[in-house]
């Protein structure tokens, strides 16, 4: 989906791929292992990606289930816009340079999970691993060359017309056009992580794109 048909990445693995992305500090890293990589990666995850995931939560210490997105929500495969916060950091950083199929074990530290107050399921100092498949990956509307696509009456807010135009345009472009309903369920997804005061528009404040020029 979004132009992902143009392939130029062809790796056969014997064994598990094992790789490591390490945080700010140099005590706390992710572990990260590839299950299953296509053979096929045109496109690789970046900060400020959308992207549209399936992903499941243990505890490290006996192996139970904390979170399980096939479970929740109607089983729909979770958006969110990658490496701003809107998943724990060891998820924005272990899901960094993936490719479209792929299937990541990443384990996270606390530091980087619910830290020492947990979360839930999770209690404090808790160590995470997650099992995640990645199904989309999009230009995300975070970064500002986005923001500047989307608001086509270049009012600086974004309405939801012009959000469900831009998902449209964009997934069209790689000749995949999907039913409205589908278009319908990001928009409210975006609409519900960003309309802050819920005032049916989304402000460039409330996507903070002049707080991450670096997408």
């Amino acid at each position: 989906m979004f132009s992902v048909l143009s392939g130029f990445l062809y790796l056969q693995l014997s064994s598990l791929v094992l790789g490591y992305v390490r945080a700010q500090e140099p005590t706390d890293e992710v572990k990260i292992e590839v299950l299953y990589l296509p053979e096929d990666c045109p496109q690789k995850t970046k900060k400020g990606d959308m992207v549209n995931a399936h992903y499941d939560g243990f505890l490290a210490k006996d192996g139970a289930k904390f979170y399980c997105s096939r479970a929740d929500d109607k089983g729909h495969p979770k958006w969110f816009v990658l490496g701003v916060g809107q998943v724990i950091k060891g998820l924005d950083i272990g899901m960094i340079g993936m490719c479209q199929g792929e299937k990541r074990k990443v384990t996270i530290p606390p530091s980087l999970g619910f830290g020492k107050q947990g979360k839930d399921n999770v209690p404090p100092d808790a160590t995470l691993i997650f099992e995640i498949e990645l199904y989309t990956i999009a230009r995300g509307p975070r970064s500002m060359e986005a923001f500047h696509d989307i608001d086509l009456d270049n009012d600086r807010n974004l309405s939801r017309d012009e959000i469900r135009a831009y998902m449209k345009r964009e997934f069209e472009k790689g000749g995949k056009p999907r039913e409205q309903s589908f278009y319908d369920v990001i928009v409210s997804d975006v609409f519900q992580k960003n309309d802050h005061n819920r005032d049916g528009i989304i402000s460039a404040k409330e996507y903070n794109v002049y707080d991450h020029d670096e997408l």
